[in-house]
Protein backbone atom coordinates (compact mmCIF):
# COMPACT_ATOMS: atom_id res chain seq x y z
CA UNK A 1 0.00 0.00 0.00
CA UNK A 2 1.34 3.43 -0.95
CA UNK A 3 1.73 5.57 2.18
CA UNK A 4 3.38 8.50 0.43
CA UNK A 5 1.52 11.84 0.71
CA UNK A 6 -0.72 12.62 -2.26
CA UNK A 7 -1.45 15.93 -3.93
CA UNK A 8 -4.09 18.09 -2.36
CA UNK A 9 -6.67 19.97 -4.45
CA UNK A 10 -8.90 22.87 -3.56
CA UNK A 11 -10.67 23.21 -6.91
CA UNK A 12 -11.23 26.45 -8.87
CA UNK A 13 -12.27 28.58 -5.88
CA UNK A 14 -9.00 30.52 -5.58
CA UNK A 15 -8.72 31.03 -9.33
CA UNK A 16 -12.22 32.53 -9.33
CA UNK A 17 -11.21 34.87 -6.52
CA UNK A 18 -8.09 35.93 -8.39
CA UNK A 19 -10.19 36.77 -11.46
CA UNK A 20 -12.62 38.76 -9.32
CA UNK A 21 -9.75 40.91 -8.03
CA UNK A 22 -8.48 41.87 -11.49
CA UNK A 23 -10.30 45.25 -11.70
CA UNK A 24 -8.94 46.32 -8.29
CA UNK A 25 -5.41 45.15 -9.03
CA UNK A 26 -5.38 46.90 -12.40
CA UNK A 27 -6.70 50.15 -10.94
CA UNK A 28 -3.97 50.21 -8.25
CA UNK A 29 -1.02 49.14 -10.42
CA UNK A 30 0.26 52.60 -11.37
CA UNK A 31 0.17 53.83 -7.78
CA UNK A 32 1.90 50.66 -6.62
CA UNK A 33 4.73 51.24 -9.07
CA UNK A 34 5.14 54.81 -7.81
CA UNK A 35 5.19 53.59 -4.18
CA UNK A 36 7.56 50.71 -4.84
CA UNK A 37 5.19 48.25 -3.15
CA UNK A 38 1.64 46.98 -3.50
CA UNK A 39 -1.06 49.29 -2.19
CA UNK A 40 -2.89 48.48 1.03
CA UNK A 41 -6.27 47.94 -0.70
CA UNK A 42 -4.69 45.23 -2.88
CA UNK A 43 -2.84 43.55 0.01
CA UNK A 44 -5.99 43.53 2.12
CA UNK A 45 -8.07 42.13 -0.73
CA UNK A 46 -5.52 39.37 -1.39
CA UNK A 47 -5.62 38.40 2.28
CA UNK A 48 -9.42 38.42 2.38
CA UNK A 49 -9.59 36.28 -0.77
CA UNK A 50 -7.27 33.69 0.79
CA UNK A 51 -4.71 34.13 -1.97
CA UNK A 52 -1.78 34.35 0.44
CA UNK A 53 -2.52 30.84 1.74
CA UNK A 54 -2.66 28.99 -1.60
CA UNK A 55 0.63 27.18 -0.86
CA UNK A 56 0.16 26.73 2.89
CA UNK A 57 -0.24 23.08 4.00
CA UNK A 58 -3.83 21.98 4.49
CA UNK A 59 -3.16 20.85 8.11
CA UNK A 60 -2.36 24.50 8.89
CA UNK A 61 -5.60 25.71 7.32
CA UNK A 62 -4.09 26.48 3.93
CA UNK A 63 -5.39 25.68 0.48
CA UNK A 64 -2.31 23.62 -0.51
CA UNK A 65 -3.10 23.86 -4.21
CA UNK A 66 -1.70 21.34 -6.68
CA UNK A 67 0.93 22.47 -9.24
CA UNK A 68 -1.65 22.93 -12.05
CA UNK A 69 -3.89 24.95 -9.70
CA UNK A 70 -1.01 27.15 -8.58
CA UNK A 71 -0.02 27.76 -12.19
CA UNK A 72 -3.55 28.96 -12.98
CA UNK A 73 -3.77 31.32 -9.97
CA UNK A 74 -0.34 32.89 -10.51
CA UNK A 75 -0.94 33.23 -14.24
CA UNK A 76 -4.18 35.09 -13.56
CA UNK A 77 -2.67 37.45 -10.97
CA UNK A 78 0.35 38.15 -13.21
CA UNK A 79 -2.00 38.95 -16.08
CA UNK A 80 -3.72 41.56 -13.89
CA UNK A 81 -0.38 43.07 -12.84
CA UNK A 82 3.11 41.52 -13.08
CA UNK A 83 4.25 42.93 -9.73
CA UNK A 84 1.18 41.63 -7.92
CA UNK A 85 1.63 38.17 -9.39
CA UNK A 86 5.31 38.23 -8.43
CA UNK A 87 4.66 39.25 -4.82
CA UNK A 88 1.99 36.60 -4.29
CA UNK A 89 4.02 33.80 -5.84
CA UNK A 90 7.16 34.70 -3.87
CA UNK A 91 5.61 35.03 -0.45
CA UNK A 92 3.31 32.03 -0.80
CA UNK A 93 6.21 29.82 -1.90
CA UNK A 94 8.09 30.85 1.22
CA UNK A 95 5.27 30.62 3.75
CA UNK A 96 4.10 27.36 2.16
CA UNK A 97 7.46 25.64 2.33
CA UNK A 98 8.00 27.06 5.81
CA UNK A 99 4.73 25.52 6.92
CA UNK A 100 5.75 22.18 5.43
CA UNK A 101 9.38 21.96 6.55
CA UNK A 102 9.88 23.98 9.78
CA UNK A 103 9.81 22.37 13.21
CA UNK A 104 6.63 22.06 15.24
CA UNK A 105 7.57 24.79 17.73
CA UNK A 106 8.24 27.31 14.97
CA UNK A 107 5.05 26.46 13.09
CA UNK A 108 2.90 26.74 16.19
CA UNK A 109 4.32 30.21 16.85
CA UNK A 110 4.46 31.60 13.31
CA UNK A 111 1.13 30.34 11.96
CA UNK A 112 -1.07 30.74 15.02
CA UNK A 113 -2.66 34.07 14.04
CA UNK A 114 -5.93 34.59 12.16
CA UNK A 115 -4.15 35.86 9.03
CA UNK A 116 -1.52 33.95 7.05
CA UNK A 117 1.83 35.69 7.64
CA UNK A 118 3.78 36.99 4.68
CA UNK A 119 7.40 35.96 4.15
CA UNK A 120 10.07 37.71 2.09
CA UNK A 121 13.73 37.08 1.49
CA UNK A 122 16.26 35.42 -0.74
CA UNK A 123 17.16 31.78 -1.12
CA UNK A 124 20.13 31.67 -3.48
CA UNK A 125 23.18 33.65 -2.25
CA UNK A 126 23.89 32.52 1.30
CA UNK A 127 24.84 34.19 4.54
CA UNK A 128 26.79 32.49 7.34
CA UNK A 129 25.21 30.59 10.23
CA UNK A 130 27.32 29.85 13.33
CA UNK A 131 25.98 26.96 15.46
CA UNK A 132 24.97 27.87 18.99
CA UNK A 133 23.09 25.95 21.67
CA UNK A 134 19.57 25.42 20.38
CA UNK A 135 20.11 27.17 17.07
CA UNK A 136 22.38 29.41 15.01
CA UNK A 137 23.68 32.97 14.75
CA UNK A 138 22.91 34.24 11.25
CA UNK A 139 24.85 37.00 9.50
CA UNK A 140 24.78 38.15 5.92
CA UNK A 141 23.51 40.46 3.23
CA UNK A 142 20.93 39.44 0.66
CA UNK A 143 19.27 41.03 -2.37
CA UNK A 144 15.91 40.82 -4.15
CA UNK A 145 13.66 40.30 -1.11
CA UNK A 146 10.38 40.49 -3.01
CA UNK A 147 7.40 41.54 -0.84
CA UNK A 148 9.60 42.78 2.00
CA UNK A 149 7.46 45.92 2.59
CA UNK A 150 4.57 43.60 3.53
CA UNK A 151 6.46 40.84 5.36
CA UNK A 152 6.35 39.68 8.97
CA UNK A 153 9.10 37.09 8.51
CA UNK A 154 12.31 36.88 6.49
CA UNK A 155 13.37 33.74 4.61
CA UNK A 156 17.16 33.59 4.08
CA UNK A 157 19.65 31.04 2.83
CA UNK A 158 22.68 30.45 5.02
CA UNK A 159 25.66 28.09 5.09
CA UNK A 160 26.39 26.47 8.46
CA UNK A 161 29.91 27.20 9.58
CA UNK A 162 31.97 24.05 10.05
CA UNK A 163 29.71 21.72 8.04
CA UNK A 164 28.97 23.67 4.87
CA UNK A 165 25.31 22.62 5.06
CA UNK A 166 22.88 24.97 3.32
CA UNK A 167 19.78 25.77 5.36
CA UNK A 168 16.85 28.17 5.19
CA UNK A 169 16.50 30.45 8.21
CA UNK A 170 13.25 32.19 9.20
CA UNK A 171 13.61 35.35 11.27
CA UNK A 172 11.22 38.13 12.33
CA UNK A 173 11.41 41.10 9.99
CA UNK A 174 12.64 43.17 12.95
CA UNK A 175 15.92 41.20 12.84
CA UNK A 176 16.65 42.48 9.34
CA UNK A 177 18.00 45.89 8.37
CA UNK A 178 16.32 46.96 5.14
CA UNK A 179 18.88 48.51 2.79
CA UNK A 180 16.64 49.70 -0.04
CA UNK A 181 18.49 49.67 -3.36
CA UNK A 182 15.38 48.92 -5.46
CA UNK A 183 15.86 51.48 -8.23
CA UNK A 184 15.14 49.21 -11.18
CA UNK A 185 13.82 49.01 -14.72
CA UNK A 186 10.73 46.93 -13.97
CA UNK A 187 8.77 45.09 -11.29
CA UNK A 188 9.14 48.21 -9.17
CA UNK A 189 6.03 47.47 -7.09
CA UNK A 190 7.51 44.21 -5.78
CA UNK A 191 9.64 46.11 -3.25
CA UNK A 192 12.47 43.59 -3.72
CA UNK A 193 14.94 45.46 -1.53
CA UNK A 194 18.35 44.41 -0.23
CA UNK A 195 18.61 43.54 3.46
CA UNK A 196 21.18 42.54 6.07
CA UNK A 197 21.11 40.46 9.24
CA UNK A 198 23.86 40.80 11.83
CA UNK A 199 24.18 37.93 14.29
CA UNK A 200 20.48 37.24 14.83
CA UNK A 201 19.78 34.09 16.86
CA UNK A 202 17.60 31.62 14.97
CA UNK A 203 16.20 28.63 16.91
CA UNK A 204 16.81 25.34 15.13
CA UNK A 205 13.07 24.76 14.69
CA UNK A 206 12.97 27.94 12.57
CA UNK A 207 15.38 26.42 10.06
CA UNK A 208 15.29 23.58 7.57
CA UNK A 209 17.71 22.10 5.01
CA UNK A 210 17.61 23.89 1.68
CA UNK A 211 17.38 20.54 -0.10
CA UNK A 212 14.58 19.17 2.08
CA UNK A 213 12.02 17.17 0.09
CA UNK A 214 10.04 15.30 2.73
CA UNK A 215 7.37 17.46 4.39
CA UNK A 216 6.66 17.35 8.11
CA UNK A 217 3.10 18.35 7.28
CA UNK A 218 1.16 18.62 4.03
CA UNK A 219 1.04 16.53 0.87
CA UNK A 220 3.04 15.54 -2.15
CA UNK A 221 3.74 18.98 -3.63
CA UNK A 222 6.34 19.60 -0.93
CA UNK A 223 8.27 16.52 -2.08
CA UNK A 224 9.41 18.64 -5.03
CA UNK A 225 11.75 20.59 -2.76
CA UNK A 226 12.09 24.35 -2.61
CA UNK A 227 13.80 24.97 -5.95
CA UNK A 228 11.49 22.84 -8.09
CA UNK A 229 8.47 24.47 -6.47
CA UNK A 230 9.90 27.88 -7.40
CA UNK A 231 9.82 26.82 -11.05
CA UNK A 232 6.02 26.77 -10.81
CA UNK A 233 6.05 30.44 -9.80
CA UNK A 234 8.21 31.76 -12.60
CA UNK A 235 6.60 29.63 -15.31
CA UNK A 236 3.13 30.92 -14.42
CA UNK A 237 4.37 34.50 -14.18
CA UNK A 238 5.90 34.42 -17.65
CA UNK A 239 2.71 33.01 -19.14
CA UNK A 240 0.45 35.58 -17.48
CA UNK A 241 2.56 38.56 -18.53
CA UNK A 242 2.99 37.26 -22.07
CA UNK A 243 -0.76 36.81 -22.50
CA UNK A 244 -1.41 40.34 -21.21
CA UNK A 245 1.13 41.84 -23.60
CA UNK A 246 -0.52 40.20 -26.59
CA UNK A 247 -4.02 41.19 -25.48
CA UNK A 248 -2.99 44.80 -24.87
CA UNK A 249 -1.29 44.98 -28.24
CA UNK A 250 -4.44 43.78 -29.99
CA UNK A 251 -6.51 46.37 -28.09
CA UNK A 252 -4.02 49.06 -29.08
CA UNK A 253 -4.24 48.11 -32.76
CA UNK A 254 -8.04 47.91 -32.74
CA UNK A 255 -8.32 51.39 -31.20
CA UNK A 256 -6.24 52.85 -34.02
CA UNK A 257 -7.63 50.92 -36.96
CA UNK A 258 -8.05 53.04 -40.07
CA UNK A 259 -5.58 55.74 -39.09
CA UNK A 260 -2.87 56.40 -41.70
CA UNK A 261 0.71 55.49 -40.99
CA UNK A 262 0.10 52.93 -38.29
CA UNK A 263 2.99 50.46 -37.95
CA UNK A 264 0.58 47.73 -36.91
CA UNK A 265 -1.51 48.05 -40.06
CA UNK A 266 0.79 46.22 -42.44
CA UNK A 267 1.39 42.65 -43.49
CA UNK A 268 4.65 42.45 -41.52
CA UNK A 269 2.80 43.17 -38.29
CA UNK A 270 0.08 40.64 -39.05
CA UNK A 271 2.67 37.94 -39.70
CA UNK A 272 4.59 38.87 -36.56
CA UNK A 273 1.44 38.81 -34.42
CA UNK A 274 0.51 35.36 -35.71
CA UNK A 275 3.97 34.06 -34.87
CA UNK A 276 3.94 35.67 -31.41
CA UNK A 277 0.53 34.20 -30.64
CA UNK A 278 1.65 30.74 -31.75
CA UNK A 279 4.88 30.97 -29.76
CA UNK A 280 3.06 32.01 -26.59
CA UNK A 281 0.48 29.26 -26.89
CA UNK A 282 3.19 26.68 -27.58
CA UNK A 283 5.12 27.80 -24.49
CA UNK A 284 1.99 27.59 -22.38
CA UNK A 285 1.22 24.12 -23.71
CA UNK A 286 4.72 22.92 -22.83
CA UNK A 287 4.48 24.30 -19.29
CA UNK A 288 1.09 22.68 -18.77
CA UNK A 289 2.20 19.36 -20.27
CA UNK A 290 5.30 19.11 -18.09
CA UNK A 291 3.53 20.06 -14.86
CA UNK A 292 0.56 17.78 -15.55
CA UNK A 293 3.05 14.95 -15.98
CA UNK A 294 4.85 15.94 -12.79
CA UNK A 295 1.58 16.11 -10.86
CA UNK A 296 0.64 12.57 -11.90
CA UNK A 297 3.98 11.25 -10.68
CA UNK A 298 3.73 13.07 -7.36
CA UNK A 299 0.17 11.93 -6.79
CA UNK A 300 1.18 8.33 -7.41
CA UNK A 301 3.84 8.63 -4.71
CA UNK A 302 6.82 8.46 -7.03
CA UNK A 303 9.91 10.65 -7.23
CA UNK A 304 10.51 12.73 -10.34
CA UNK A 305 12.92 11.34 -12.88
CA UNK A 306 15.90 13.38 -14.04
CA UNK A 307 14.14 13.81 -17.40
CA UNK A 308 11.01 15.21 -15.70
CA UNK A 309 13.14 17.72 -13.79
CA UNK A 310 14.86 18.62 -17.04
CA UNK A 311 11.56 19.27 -18.75
CA UNK A 312 10.12 21.59 -16.07
CA UNK A 313 13.33 23.62 -16.23
CA UNK A 314 13.24 23.65 -20.01
CA UNK A 315 9.58 24.68 -20.01
CA UNK A 316 10.34 27.63 -17.72
CA UNK A 317 13.31 28.75 -19.78
CA UNK A 318 11.29 28.52 -22.99
CA UNK A 319 8.34 30.40 -21.50
CA UNK A 320 10.66 33.17 -20.31
CA UNK A 321 12.52 33.55 -23.61
CA UNK A 322 9.17 33.54 -25.42
CA UNK A 323 7.98 36.30 -23.08
CA UNK A 324 10.92 38.55 -23.91
CA UNK A 325 10.35 37.97 -27.62
CA UNK A 326 6.65 38.84 -27.24
CA UNK A 327 7.54 41.91 -25.18
CA UNK A 328 9.95 43.16 -27.82
CA UNK A 329 7.38 42.65 -30.58
CA UNK A 330 4.65 44.41 -28.59
CA UNK A 331 6.92 47.33 -27.78
CA UNK A 332 8.05 47.96 -31.35
CA UNK A 333 4.53 47.45 -32.71
CA UNK A 334 3.09 49.83 -30.13
CA UNK A 335 5.01 52.76 -31.60
CA UNK A 336 5.10 55.97 -29.57
CA UNK A 337 2.33 54.72 -27.29
CA UNK A 338 4.69 52.06 -25.95
CA UNK A 339 7.48 54.62 -25.67
CA UNK A 340 5.47 56.79 -23.30
CA UNK A 341 4.58 55.98 -19.70
CA UNK A 342 1.61 53.63 -19.70
CA UNK A 343 0.57 50.01 -19.60
CA UNK A 344 2.44 48.76 -22.68
CA UNK A 345 5.65 50.37 -21.48
CA UNK A 346 5.25 48.99 -17.95
CA UNK A 347 4.55 45.47 -19.22
CA UNK A 348 7.64 45.66 -21.43
CA UNK A 349 9.81 46.75 -18.51
CA UNK A 350 8.33 44.19 -16.13
CA UNK A 351 8.81 41.36 -18.63
CA UNK A 352 12.50 42.09 -19.06
CA UNK A 353 13.03 42.56 -15.32
CA UNK A 354 11.44 39.21 -14.50
CA UNK A 355 13.43 37.45 -17.22
CA UNK A 356 16.63 38.29 -15.32
CA UNK A 357 15.74 35.84 -12.53
CA UNK A 358 18.34 33.14 -11.93
CA UNK A 359 15.84 30.31 -12.43
CA UNK A 360 15.63 31.28 -16.12
CA UNK A 361 19.37 31.69 -16.58
CA UNK A 362 21.60 30.17 -19.25
CA UNK A 363 23.27 27.58 -16.99
CA UNK A 364 20.09 25.57 -16.53
CA UNK A 365 19.36 25.69 -20.28
CA UNK A 366 22.81 24.34 -21.12
CA UNK A 367 22.35 21.52 -18.61
CA UNK A 368 18.94 20.72 -20.07
CA UNK A 369 20.53 20.29 -23.47
CA UNK A 370 23.25 18.05 -22.07
CA UNK A 371 20.69 15.80 -20.38
CA UNK A 372 18.44 15.70 -23.44
CA UNK A 373 21.44 14.67 -25.54
CA UNK A 374 21.97 11.65 -23.29
CA UNK A 375 25.28 12.99 -21.97
CA UNK A 376 24.40 12.97 -18.26
CA UNK A 377 23.93 9.28 -17.36
CA UNK A 378 23.75 8.66 -13.64
CA UNK A 379 23.36 12.39 -12.88
CA UNK A 380 20.58 14.27 -11.10
CA UNK A 381 19.57 17.89 -10.73
CA UNK A 382 21.16 19.86 -7.90
CA UNK A 383 19.61 23.35 -8.10
CA UNK A 384 20.79 24.67 -11.52
CA UNK A 385 23.21 21.96 -12.57
CA UNK A 386 23.43 18.20 -13.01
CA UNK A 387 25.70 16.28 -10.65
CA UNK A 388 26.52 12.58 -10.13
CA UNK A 389 23.66 10.87 -8.31
CA UNK A 390 24.34 10.39 -4.62
CA UNK A 391 24.36 6.78 -3.42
Amino acid sequence: MNDKPRLHSAGPHHLDRARDLRPLIESEAAEAEALGRLTEPVVTALHEAGLFDVWLPAPLGGAELSPPELLAVFEELSYADPSTGWVVMATTLENGTGGAYLGDEAVEDIFRGPRTPLFAGQGTRPGTAVPEDGGFRLTGRWSFASAMPHARYVHSLGVVEGTGEERIFITPVEDAKLLGNWDVLGLRATGSVDYAIDGAFVPESRTHPFAQREPLRGGAIYRLGLLDQALICHSAWALGVGRRLLDELVRHVAARAGRPGQLAAGDTFHTGLARAEAAHRAARALVRETWDDTARTLDAGGPLSTRQETMVRLALNHATSTLTDVAGFAYTSGGTTALRDGLLQRLFRDAHAGAQHITSGPQALRECGRELAGLAPGEEWAVFSLEPRRP
